[in-house]
């Protein structure tokens, strides 16, 4: 699973010229689903997120957590974090789990981050979005579940 952190002063989510979507403080969470991601790699990076000192302290510190800046996270759904430009000129995206999948654990990451007492807006998984935000800082943060060494729970 693949996260693109962008810490925002607001942001929302457009579907056909209408607002389904909207934050002002937080976190735009740019989410990516893999084959093998689970529920157990969802929990993990959710907690990661939720967790992660991204925000200035009354020192101007990044010591602050989106739950301790009263922060929200808007959460969109972006197979495209899983694009292989490696061979040729136009992107693979085979590398991003199908839609059944996808949907499901964007779903449960959704949940779990709400579950820690953040308030979470949600994107609409597999719709043609425009994203509009105001990046703070700016300051954005790329999570991987792999790289991290979040993996999926042993069967």
């Amino acid at each position: 699973m693949r996260a693109l952190l962008q810490r925002v002063t607001r942001a929302e989510v457009k579907v056909e010229g209408q607002s389904v979507a909207s934050i002002a403080k937080g976190l735009l969470v740019l989410l990516g689903v893999g084959p093998a991601d689970d529920e157990w790699v969802a929990s993990g990076l959710a907690a990661k997120v939720a967790g992660l000192r991204i925000f200035a302290d009354s020192e101007g510190l990044t010591n602050l957590s989106l739950s301790e800046v009263g922060g929200s996270a808007l959460v969109v759904s972006q197979f495209t974090l899983y694009a292989d430009s490696r061979r040729g000129r136009r992107p693979s995206f085979v590398g991003a789990a199908g839609p059944v999948v996808g949907e499901r654990l964007y779903e449960v990451f959704c949940e779990i981050l709400a579950s820690s007492g953040i308030p979470v807006a949600q994107g609409r998984f597999g719709a043609d979005m425009a994203v509009e935000l105001v990046n703070d800082g700016p300051f954005t943060v790329w999570l991987d579940s792999d790289e991290l060494g979040i993996a999926p729970r042993p069967s």
